[in-house]
This record gives structure tokens, C-alpha cells and sequence, in this order.
């Protein structure tokens, strides 16, 4: 059983929902990176997604684009971004780490190097926003021999039978992305995002994750009313983006800085 599995049969089986925030590697700078992925966990996070930068990321939002730059000032590289998760996992040896992101720079870097570097750095799934599982033969064969998790991007505007094709390549959890446009658009509609998910559960047994439009403990709760898990992006990076890059932060300070996670976590589990 993988790592994501794992969690979310913990989880299940004490009447809970998974709490997963994103993080963009190297925002504001890898040390920080770190320091920020204890404290998630510290506030109540069961999943960490962690972006690798990519200097084209065209999916996301102003907010999350900002972050991207602010890492690229570093230079941070995938390279660094596994060895980031590698360190966490000297500590933390349960929770899920997800990287997410583009395909270019696990192109560069190779399939094969990548899954390789990927299992020793102890990442347990990918989600890559540019490579429809149409696309993905070649990685899904490397990746398919590691105990990494593959996870897929479902839209509002995904047909019934194209939802069906991705659910069937994924493993881990299923994203439903609940709004269209990029990261950190619009206002989430509740019922529509129910309807959506009673259609999207007819071709998975899989736990569907729910992302964009979640900025709050409110927006937080009803979500994980209706979903296994609730994805928060920009309105964390909103957060991150406060942070200094020239000073170092305790774990106090950085559990402190992003309470809304806490928030959210208490808010889920009322």
C-alpha cells in the first residue's frame, strides 16, 4: 500500500478528510521550503503538494506565479526540490509528499533519472499539469514500476467518458479542479462542485481531492463535506509571500505565520 493510500485509510476510518496545501519549492527559499513543510504538518496537514518551479507555469494564477519567481531567484531546480523532500523525509517518515508541476523539467532531467531520484528521495506521487494521460505512456511506464502515485487533473469541462479515461490512469487520489481558469480564480460554487463529484464517483473508487477556490476555513469545511479531500493553494502562497528571504524562521513562526491551515483543520474536523 502507498504512502497516499495509507492516509487516506487512516483518515477514513476516524471520520476524517485530508488536508493537502501547496507549497512552491524555494519560496522564498529552500530552508524556509523546509522549515514550512514541518509546519504544515505541525498545523494539521495530511498531504503536502510540492511545486518544483518551471519558468512557464500556465496554469496558475498571479499569486502562485509570483512564487514561482521568487524560487527562480534562487535558481532552485528540481534537483534541489528532491532534495528537499529527502531531507524532510530524515524526520517524517508518514506523510505524503506529492511533487506537482510541468513536464519540461522532468523531460530535462530524464524519466528514468527522475523516478529513480524521485523513490530514493522517498516523493510517494506526480502530478504533472501539462501531460493528459493521453500523452503519458512513456513516464506511466517508468513510474508504474515504483510505488509512486499517479494523479490526474479532472475539470468542470471534462465530458463523462473523458473523466472515466483519466480516473482509470490515476492512483492515490483524483484532483477535481473546481473551477475553470487558473489557480486562485473565482468563487467556489458549492452545489455545482457536489453535482460535479456525484458524476466524477461513478468511474472512481479512488478519494477525489478538491482544489481551486478554497481560501478559507468556511470554504474549507463545506468542501470536506462533500469531497475525501480539500486542496489549498493561493490563499497559502498569499501568506508565504509575507515572509522574508534573508531571515530564518523557527518552527514556531512558521506554524504561527500560516495558522490559516490550522484553521481549516479545525474547521474540517468540527
Amino acid at each position: 500500500m502507498s504512502r497516499i493510500s495509507g492516509c487516506f485509510e487512516r483518515l477514513k476510518a476516524n471520520g476524517r478528510k485530508a488536508l493537502i496545501p501547496y507549497l512552491t519549492a524555494g519560496d522564498p527559499n529552500s530552508e524556509t521550503t523546509l522549515g514550512l513543510m514541518r509546519a504544515l504538518v505541525a498545523n494539521g496537514a495530511d498531504i503536502i503538494e510540492l511545486g518544483y518551479p518551471f519558468t512557464d507555469p500556465t496554469s496558475d494564477g498571479p499569486v502562485i506565479q509570483r512564487a514561482v519567481e521568487r524560487a527562480l531567484v534562487h535558481n532552485t531546480s528540481l534537483h534541489d526540490v528532491l532534495h528537499t523532500v529527502s531531507v524532510f523525509r530524515q524526520e517524517d517518515q508518514q506523510t505524503p509528499v506529492v511533487l506537482m508541476g510541468y513536464l519540461n523539467p522532468v523531460e530535462s532531467m530524464g524519466y528514468q533519472k527522475f523516478a529513480d531520484d524521485a523513490v530514493a528521495a522517498g516523493v510517494d506521487g506526480i502530478l504533472i499539469v501539462d501531460m493528459p494521460p493521453e500523452e503519458s505512456h512513456d513516464l506511466e511506464e517508468i513510474i508504474d514500476k515504483t510505488a509512486i502515485d499517479r494523479i490526474y487533473l479532472v475539470a468542470p469541462t471534462t465530458s463523462d467518458a473523458r473523466a472515466a479515461q483519466i480516473c482509470k490512469k490515476s492512483s492515490g487520489y483524483v484532483y477535481y479542479v473546481s473551477l475553470k481558469g487558473v489557480t486562485g480564480a473565482g468563487n467556489l460554487d458549492i452545489e455545482s462542485v457536489k453535482e460535479n463529484l456525484v458524476r466524477l464517483r461513478k468511474n472512481t473508487d479512488l478519494p477525489v481531492g478538491v482544489g481551486f477556490g478554497i481560501k478559507d476555513a468556511e470554504s474549507a469545511k463545506k468542501v470536506s463535506k462533500i469531497a475525501e479531500a480539500v486542496v489549498v493553494g493561493s490563499a497559502l502562497i498569499n501568506k508565504i509571500e509575507e515572509l522574508d528571504s534573508t531571515r530564518q524562521y523557527n518552527l514556531d513562526e512558521l506554524k504561527e505565520h500560516i495558522s490559516l491551515i490550522k484553521d481549516m483543520r479545525d474547521a474540517m474536523d468540527d
